[in-house]
Order: C-alpha cells, then structure tokens, then sequence
C-alpha cells in the first residue's frame, strides 16, 4: 500500500512540474511575465543565489527534476512494469495510426495533437512578440533602416526565438539511458523522429532568422560592418552564422539519401553539435541559454554514461553463420540483467571500427536465458558484411573477438502482454524482435500473456527461412498452452510441380555453422552488465545537477563581482542611471564561459562518479556467474531437429493478403477480445498494415456490424530492428 500511494505522489508531481513548466512557456512572452521577471531579478541578484542561480531555478530546474522524479518512479515500478490484462480498457484512440505517408511515416492521433499544440505555442509566441514590437517601434542604433525594413528586422529577429524553441525540446528524444519518453512507453527508436521534426524545424527557422538578417544588412550596406563586430554586450553575430552553417550541414549529411549511403559522413558530421552548441551560446547569450540547458545537460551525462559503459568489453561466445547471410552473435550478460521483450542494444566491434556503434533488436529473453544475450545480424552494408567475414576468420583462428555494448535499452512496460490475441507482421530481418517476443511467451509460469498468436513472416528466398532457426522448438514443439500458427510467404521463388516440402523440411535442411569462441571463464571475465538502475541514474543526475549548480553561482561571484551597497541606495543609483549592474559592467562572453566550465565540470564529475558505480558492480560477483558450456566446435555443420506439425503454412510466389488474414485470425475470438497487431519490417510493410487497421472499425473499439455479439479492439504497434 505504502508503495502505491508513492507512486501516486511521484506521479502527481511529475503532472504539477510539467504544467509548470508548459505554464511558463506561455506565460514568457507576455508582459506581465516580464515586469514581474524583471522585479525577482531586482530582488535576488545581490543574495547568494543571484541572478544566474535564479535563471537556473525557473528555467532549467523543472525539466531536470522530472527527470530525477521520473527516473525514481521507475525504480519502484515492477520490472518491465506489465499492464493490467483487457486491452479494452487500455486502449486510447488517440494512439492509433491517424497519418499514413511515404515521406513522413506513420503519425497516430496523439503525435498529431502535440505537433498541433506545440505549432500553437508557436504561433503564439511569435504574435505576442511581434505585436509588442511594432506598438513601440525604435530605431536599431547606428542603422538608417526605414519603417519597411525596421518592421522586417523585428519579425526576422522573432524568428529566432522559434529556433530556439526547437532547439530546447531537441535532445530529448535521442536521450536513452536516461530518457523521459519511457514514462509514456515511448521507445528510444520511435522518439528519434521527433528529433528530426524538431531538427527540421530548428533549421527552417534558423534559416528564416539568419537569412532574412543578412538581407536586410546587406540593402542597407551594414553587412560586413555588422557580421565581423564582437560586441562587448549584446549579440556576437558571427557566432550565430556558424551555428547557421553548422546547422545547416548536419541536417543535410542526416537526410536519409545521405545517411543510409555513407553513414560515416554523417556520424562524423554530427558531432560538429559541440561547435554549433557553443556557437549558439555566444551568439544567443547566457539569457536565452538556459531554456536549451536541460537538453544539453541530460545530453551530456547521457553521453558520459554511455561512453563510461562502453568502455568494458564483452566477447563474443558464440555465433551461427546462416545460408542467408545472415549471423546470430550469442554474448554473455550478467544473471541480473533483465530486459524487456523487442529491447535493443548498440554493439561496436574495435577490429572493424573503433568508432562505429550500430543498433540491433535482441531475439533472445532474459526470462529463458539468464546467462547470454542474443542478436541477429543481416549482412547488408559493409560493417555486417565486415563482421560475417571476421567470425568465419576466427573460425580457424583461437582468438577471441572482442565487442563493446551499450544497452539494452527498451520499453519500461511490455505492452504485448496485455492483449488476448497477437497479430504478428515480419518482414525479413525484421523477425528479430518478434523472436525475442516469442521467447517469452513461451516461458512457464507466465499467467498473464496472450493465448492465441498468429505469425506472418514474408521472406524474398527460402535461404531467408533461416532466420527461424532460434524459435524451432517453440514453434514445432508447443509449450505453455500457446497457440502459435506461423504462415510464411517466400515471395521471390517460384513453386515447382514437385515442390511439396513443408516448413519443417526447408528448417531441418537447413545448413548453420556454429563457430564457438567462449569458455567457462568468459562468463565472469567479460558479462555485459547493462546500464545502471534507475536509483543510480537518478542519483547521478542529482550529484551532476548540484555540482553545475554550485560551480555555476560560485564562478559567478569570482568574475562577476557584485555590488556592495545596500539594496536601497543601489536601486537609487540605478533608478538615476549612475550606476550599471554587476552584469553589465562585465563583457557578456564571461557568463558564458562561466556556464560552459561550470558544465564541463559537472559533467566530468558524473562521469567519474558512474566510473566509480561501474568499478563497484564490476567488483561485485553476481550469484552463479559461471555456466556451463558445450565443448568447443569449430566449423560444425549442424542439422536442427524438428518434430513433425501440420499447423504452419508455407506460400511460395505469393504476398500475404493481411486483412483476409486477419478477418480469419478473428473468427472463434470470445467476446470483449483484444488483438495486438505489430508489424516490423520495411516502410511499405508498416504502412499496408497501419492503413489496414485504420480503415477498420475496430481500430478505434467500435463494434463491428458484421458480429452484433462481439467487440474487438485491434491495437497498432509499429517496431523497428535498425534506426
């Protein structure tokens, strides 16, 4: 009881510290909110806390402290917290696939209503702040711009304030260990394309702001006055076009004509956001920079927490080399890591490339595997290819291959669980996640889970059938009372007269090398651990927060010095114009000097302190660290065996027609019946399924009127194995 009512009170106070601060990004721009920020200035900056401590508090506090709050609301949560059972009631309609398009994907109801409100914010802040400058219109110093140009300047600077909006909300969705889209069960590979609407956004806005600037300087011959002057305080324009130009690039080397052809070009280009970050400080000053902060600073320990991780090498204890060029990596884990079904991992490998870090879903369960963690690989590009070619190396070689890991990363809920019915849509390396699935539905003991799953699996070639290979017991061995139909479709190949194998045929055809690198020893010596807790992360977040803190007030009082006098005879001087404030007497570049030695401080101590926390767990034995293992084989050849079933279908030169299937899939349903429809393949596929369940009424839990008796509610889930 006592555990509920704190999560009650956790959750209560996430909501209030969110309104908050949404409250506060509307009440900003009005001017209300200004004569009133202005007063607490006055008032603060001659304490201890000061004017840099208060800009903290409002502005960059309320989202770190959703973070923590967050981070510890999880901690008291099950693990891999599964929903009540009746997929009725967890149903939202706003979820569901509302937008469904080659360019921008599949977008549901709920991304439309928060893309709608966040273009309203907008939208308001612009006429809030443009209607206020043109009612008190005032010439820009040392420039003759007439009433046209003047009013043009005002809105092109407005713009900006756009870009900045984006930019505070832009680091939030890559964030991954410590990530608050997992409180709304957000995956890290759904979240990323919020961070390219947000990052297109940024850069059209940038582009309007900088663009129309530089037109306005350059009809009034102010340019190269203008670009070139490091003021002493106010804005350092040429700052801001490096940060356009840097922007700039990295969107571009990011579009997907770019990204999936020379990938390296844009991991390298992308980590220019240091140069466009600090760019962006000094030409925005330390004012504006707060409301970014709490992106970057969650960022950056993110990434600190990250590299500290990957620093540990694991190796590799086994692998399978299937006929479709495709690898199955078997890699020891520490007993006490668990992960979520569909959870992924990053994997670098250092004798391919010591900088590149690929995604992959996990197909095995730490429910059945307690010992080893499982992914599969298809070798598509020249870093999978990199990696097949290496295992068969190591194949008549006795070294071992070494593999840093970060992750898993994954859903703090497992939504699947809570629905009567799957509907599974694989498309070929797209199985992957499905496998990791299956596995844990097929594991004893488990009371609530769905009782009937239908699989489709379309495939190009029969050597893709391959790909099964982990799941062979499940699926021709039934455990656990599941029912468990797999229909596949070979699209590519043609049906001969004498073609009358069925899918335990091809399966036990099938030719694996099994290659085994590990030892009893490698699975103390070398277990991937994981990320830290919850608990630990919050308590990081925390010890970097003061740190940034205190270094950030107490830098500030050493090269900002402040007044002396009393508040009543400094409010006089100023009032009178005789005296300027502490902050004015200094160039604006030291406050942000300040803020990025107080950051980098911080940051290094969160790091050492993770360092620290990793020392200790790797110190600590885990209970049943070793294992037993087979001998070694080297270069075996190693037929499965599968018992003989009816149930499994195999089409050859056709394309599955999903909704016949699914129509079928639902009849013998019970009343009140949920079905979890989950596609993971290529766009084409996701986007025939998601259009399949939209045009359905029970997409949206209306009864169906072709069965008065029944209701079923069908549940969109779209997966992805790559990013």
């Amino acid at each position: 009881m006592a555990k509920v009512m704190t999560l009650l009170v956790l959750r209560i106070l996430m909501n209030l510290l969110f309104i908050s601060w949404i409250a506060l990004w509307i009440f900003k721009p009005t001017t209300l909110w200004t004569q009133s920020w202005h007063q607490a200035e006055d008032t603060i900056k001659h304490t201890f806390f000061g004017y840099y401590g208060l800009n903290f508090a409002v502005f960059s506090f309320p989202p770190i402290a959703l973070s923590i709050i967050g981070l510890v609301y999880l901690s008291l949560l099950p693990q891999h917290h599964r929903p009540t059972r009746g997929g009725r009631s967890a149903s939202i309609p706003v979820s569901r696939p509302a937008i469904i398009n080659s360019f921008i994907g599949i977008v549901s109801c709920f991304e439309i209503i928060a893309l709608l409100l966040f273009l309203l914010f907008l939208a308001w802040t612009f006429y809030v702040r443009v209607t206020n400058d043109f009612k008190k219109l005032t010439p820009v110093k040392n420039m003759d711009f007439n009433l046209w140009q003047l009013k043009y300047y005002r809105v092109a600077t407005r713009f900006g304030l756009l870009a900045e909006a984006c930019l505070s909300l832009l680091l939030f969705p890559v964030l991954r260990g410590l990530s608050m889209f997992r409180l709304l069960n957000i995956q890290f590979a759904a979240s990323v394309k919020y961070h390219v609407w947000l990052g297109t956004g940024l850069i059209f806005f940038s582009l309007v702001h900088g663009g129309s600037t530089l037109f306005i300087w350059t009809i009034t011959h102010h340019i190269e006055e203008e670009i070139w002057k490091w003021q002493r305080t106010g804005r350092v324009y040429i700052a801001g076009l490096i940060s356009l130009i840097v922007g700039l690039l990295m969107w571009i080397t990011s579009l997907p004509q770019v990204r999936r052809k020379k990938f390296e070009v844009f991991y390298y280009t992308h980590h220019l956001y240091i140069v466009f970050l600090v760019a962006f400080l000094f030409h925005a000053g330390d004012r504006h920079f707060y409301w970014v902060l709490p992106g970057i600073f969650l960022f950056g320990l993110d990434k600190i927490l990250r590299i500290v991780q990957s620093r540990s090498e694991s190796c590799i204890l086994s692998a399978r080399l299937f006929s479709c060029k495709a690898i199955e990596l078997v890699l020891p884990k520490d007993p006490r890591l668990s992960y979520a079904p569909s959870s992924f991992i990053f994997v670098n490998i250092p004798v391919i490339s010591q900088f590149q870090w690929h995604p992959f879903s996990i197909t095995s369960s730490s429910s059945v595997d307690k010992h080893t963690l499982s992914v599969m690989i298809k070798c598509e590009g020249e870093w999978t290819n990199s990696v097949y070619n290496k295992v068969e190396e190591a194949a008549n070689s006795e070294n071992k291959i070494a593999i840093r890991v970060e992750g898993p990363y994954g859903p703090a809920s497992v939504d699947f669980l809570r629905y009567d019915n799957l509907f599974l849509v694989a498309g070929g390396i797209g199985i992957t996640p499905f496998l990791s699935i299956l596995h844990e539905l097929a594991c004893k003991n488990r009371l609530k889970a769905p009782k009937r799953v239908q699989l489709v699996f379309a495939v190009r070639t029969f050597q893709d059938l391959n790909m099964l290979l982990p799941i062979s017991s499940i699926l021709f061995n039934p455990v656990n009372n599941l029912s468990l139909k797999l229909k596949v479709y070979v699209t590519q190949e043609k049906k001969h007269s004498n073609e009358t194998r069925t899918l335990q045929e091809f399966l036990a055809q099938s030719q694996v090398q099994s290659i085994h690198f590990g030892t009893e020893e490698d699975y103390s010596r070398f277990p991937i651990r994981g990320p830290e807790s919850f608990i630990r992360l919050a308590t990081l977040v925390i010890i970097t927060m003061l740190t940034f803190l205190g270094f950030l007030i107490g830098l500030s009082h050493f090269f900002i010095p402040t007044e002396h006098k009393s508040q009543s005879q400094s409010m006089k001087l100023a009032t009178s114009g005789a005296m300027k404030t502490a902050k004015e007497k200094v160039p604006s570049w030291i406050p942000d000097l300040v803020i990025i030695v107080s950051y980098v401080k911080a940051i290094t101590i969160g790091g050492l302190a993770a360092r620290f926390l990793q020392w200790r767990q790797q110190h600590s034995k885990a209970p049943g660290m070793s294992k037993e293992v087979e001998p070694e084989e080297r270069n075996l050849t190693e037929l499965i065996p599968v018992a003989q079933i009816e149930e499994h279908e195999i089409h050859i030169g056709e394309r599955p027609k999903l909704e016949e299937m699914l129509w079928e899939f639902e009849k013998n349903l019970r009343e009140w019946s949920s079905i979890g429809v989950l596609v993971c393949g290529p766009e084409p596929m996701k986007e025939a399924v998601a259009s399949m369940c939209r045009q359905r009424p029970q997409c949206f839990g209306v009864e169906d009127s072709g069965k008065s008796n029944m209701k079923i509610n069908l549940n969109f889930h779209s997966l992805n194995f790559n990013l």
